[in-house]
């Protein structure tokens, strides 16, 4: 057998207590997000919700919750709702709430003493008010909630202890033999039997595993098989394995885990067998077996879901455990598929799926299928049908869909579950794709793309299989040369650096007697023509080519945008932040951006202002790469945002038309200001090439950098040519790098 549960979890497998209820107190780990990886197999549709913690997560312990937090809630409802019945007509349920949730102690020691001296206070003359307090359930209400929240001052103090050796001990030797009494002499079987839980919780905060199974088996026969007897068997449970008697406290736990589903969670957390020789003496425990089936039911989870179900079919297979262990099992599987569509072919990928899926998984789950013995033999057919699927064997599942069909509940989570593998076998059978099949699969399409993404029943796992389908059939297309319709089911990156695909892209884009098919295929692109002109814009930019990048812009909804900064606007330090923040009489649209270098542009071309025009489009072209203050410019749903456009470090424009302006300077301030914004340029292309090179982007602090960067030619010439300047005043104030190359003189 597997060696159940992890090491590293924290241990309360003894039950730390938690408010009087005995709410049990669970051990988990909260491992991030719940994640259902590559799985469209949703095991809500067929396991009762009590199982749900359960399921298989790739990164929680405990599916859905992390781990369990409930100890002081799980049984709130419940509990409100059995005193609520046995107070009817006699106290309202506000103040059932608040005697059981919210009240002090105090309010509960003034009534207790009226009772006892028949003495009112001013405190009882209000309670009078509210309660009815000479009626017998009343008042013993009141008595109870007198012990038991003497008890829960230990066990709440004890709600947050993940360790059981530093535990709180509860050593109120007569409100134990008081307690006691009172289960003895209690004659309304409701208060007797919360008599009898609060008698051995109180045992076990006593710490004394004698008194408690002593207590347990002389009254456990009398004792009505509810909620309150799981909870105590929960606590006889936990001072078993207090005192290192694990087989005899996982035996007791898989009894809680088999017939109190609201404890199955904690059961789970406590279930561990500390060696071989512990789990086959749990199970020589065992004397039937539903029993000999909670033990393997409880061991699935921690161990092989397959072995476990095998026995536990062998025992009862009308077994419920089957059910949550089988979605288990089925979602283990569905993590080993691949479906890697860029580096592999269609064929290589159905032949490494089909060899991910365990044979002997694969045999028996069809096996067990075809024997229909279980209680729900529809969600054995849908396994095996997926199975099936996976495995290439798409006509035989088609048969086994039909049969889990006629005998599944007809909810729309399961209407919804079986739709879903139907179609999937649909589109993995496929080798090639044409006008039939886009006909026969655009229902299904529009269904799982469309109204899947807008409402689906709760907890449907449609998310995976609608991205592999996408992908799949983005594959296809791309095998038989369509890659406009392979790019519109799964959008690759870079598509829009061939021009002939661009084009193609657009001119598809633009049609007006595009198929249902193709208008689906439409709808779920990442992109339409606003966005790739945008992007034409933005590659025409950089490529200097400014009347097409105006044309683009104009066609493109992004031409009003608004830049952050001044793109005109040349600094002496790279301060984005800064110049967002600077007060501007003119926000630049990214066309005007465009419109005003092409202005510039027309100046320069005649010779006019050449030093101001030169460098203020230096500027614009620096300001729009990554290094500027407009790199807005660029960021799109094609490019990206952010980092994502780390690429756009290209300063060669900005570097040409700085060195325009500086061959038409005429002063020593025009000349240090070029050389200053030529080094810049400098900068960028050192440090670009630097960290493309490095195995890390952001490499930092290698000393080569302080060295290199002394010999930058734009510092050299201020240094030494134009150190008269206002200018260069300036730049040795803010520029660190320039200040450490003049007092290093180098």
């Amino acid at each position: 057998m597997k060696t159940t549960f992890l090491k590293n979890c924290a241990i309360v497998f003894s039950l730390c207590g938690l408010l009087f209820y005995g709410i049990i107190y669970a051990c988990g780990g909260d491992w991030g997000w719940d994640y259902d990886g590559n799985s469209s197999f949703t095991p809500e549709t067929f396991v009762d919700k009590s199982y749900s913690p359960l399921f298989f997560s790739n990164y929680q312990y405990f599916y859905g919750i992390g781990f369990d937090t409930e100890h002081v809630t799980r049984f709130n409802d419940e509990v409100l709702s059995d005193w609520n019945g046995f107070l009817k007509g006699v106290c309202s349920p506000k103040l059932v709430r608040y005697f059981l949730l919210e009240s002090s102690s105090k309010d509960v020691i003034v009534l207790r003493n009226y009772y006892a001296t028949n003495k009112k206070n001013t405190s009882v003359v209000q309670w009078e008010k509210k309660l009815k307090l000479n009626d017998p359930k009343v008042k013993s209400f009141i008595q109870f909630m007198y012990y038991a929240q003497i008890l829960e001052s230990v066990s709440k103090s004890d709600s947050y202890d993940w360790t059981y050796e530093n535990k709180t001990v509860f050593e109120n030797r007569e409100w134990l033999k008081a307690i006691e009494k009172k289960y003895e002499t209690a004659t309304d079987a409701f208060m007797k039997n919360r008599y009898w839980f609060q008698t051995i919780k109180g045992y076990y905060y006593f710490q004394s595993l004698h008194l408690a199974a002593n207590f347990f088996e002389k009254t456990q026969a009398s004792t009505p098989k509810n909620t309150l007897y799981y909870r105590g068997l929960s606590y006889i449970a936990g001072l078993e394995y207090q005192t290192k008697n694990y087989a005899k406290a996982n035996y007791l736990f898989s009894q809680v885990f088999d017939k109190c589903p609201p404890l199955r969670v904690v059961a789970a957390s406590c279930f561990h067998p500390q060696e071989q020789a512990d789990w086959e003496q749990a199970l020589k425990l065992a004397k039937t077996n539903d029993e000999k089936v909670a033990l393997w039911a409880i061991e699935g989870y921690f161990g092989d879901e397959k072995l476990a179900l095998e026995k536990i079919y062998a025992l009862n297979p009308k077994s419920e455990h089957l059910h949550y262990l089988l979605t288990r099992l089925i979602n283990i599987q569905e993590q080993k598929l691949v479906f890697d569509f860029a580096k592999k072919s269609i064929s290589e990928i159905k032949s490494e799926n089909k060899t991910a899926i365990d044979e002997l998984t694969y045999e028996w789950v069809v096996k067990i299928a075809q024997d229909e013995k279980t209680s729900k033999t529809y969600l054995w057919h849908l396994a095996a049908g997926y199975l099936q699927t996976l495995k290439g064997n798409f006509e035989i599942a088609k048969i086994s869909y039909a049969k889990a069909e006629q005998q599944m509940p007809s909810t729309p989570l399961a209407k919804s579950q079986l739709r879903l593998l139907r179609f999937m076998n649909q589109w993995y059978a496929l080798e090639g794709i044409n006008a039939t099949n886009e006909i026969a699969l655009l229902p299904d399409l529009q269904w799982l793309y469309l109204d899947c993404a807008k409402k689906t029943p709760e907890n449907f796992r449609f998310y995976s299989a609608s991205m592999l389908s996408k992908m799949y059939l983005s594959a296809l297309y791309a095998k038989q040369g369509n890659l406009v319709m392979a790019e519109l089911f799964n959008s690759k990156s870079g598509f829009y650096i061939n021009p002939a695909q661009l084009n193609a892209m657009k001119l598809f884009l633009s049609k007006s007697n595009k198929t249902a098919f193709e208008q689906l295929a439409t709808s779920i692109y990442g992109y339409n023509l606003n966005d790739i002109n945008a992007y034409q814009a933005v590659e025409a930019t950089f490529q200097n080519q400014i009347p097409q990048a105006i044309a683009f812009m104009e066609q493109s909804n992004y031409a009003k945008e608004k830049l952050y900064g001044n793109p005109f606007k040349g600094g002496i330090q790279d301060c984005h932040d800064c110049d967002h923040a600077e007060p501007q009489k003119t926000k630049y649209s990214l066309l005007q951006l465009l419109v005003i270098i092409k202005e510039k542009q027309n100046n320069l071309a005649v010779n006019k202002e050449i030093f101001s025009n030169a460098v203020l489009l230096g500027n614009a072209f620096y300001n729009i790469t990554y290094f500027g203050n407009a790199r807005h410019f660029y960021e799109g749903k094609i490019n990206g945002y952010g980092l994502e456009t780390y690429s756009r470090t290209d300063c060669s424009i900005a570097k040409m038309y700085y060195q325009k302006a500086l061959a038409a300077a005429k002063t020593d301030e025009q000349k240090a200001q070029c050389y200053y914004l030529l080094a810049k340029c400098e900068r960028n292309e050192y440090y670009t090439n630097k960290y493309k090179n490095n195995e890390y982007y952001w490499y930092w602090g290698n000393d080569e950098d302080k060295i290199n960067f002394l010999a930058w030619n734009g510092f050299k010439e201020l240094k030494n040519n134009y150190s008269n300047t206002k200018f260069y005043q300036e730049v040795l104030q803010e520029c660190g790098y320039f200040k450490t190359y003049v007092e290093e003189g180098k």
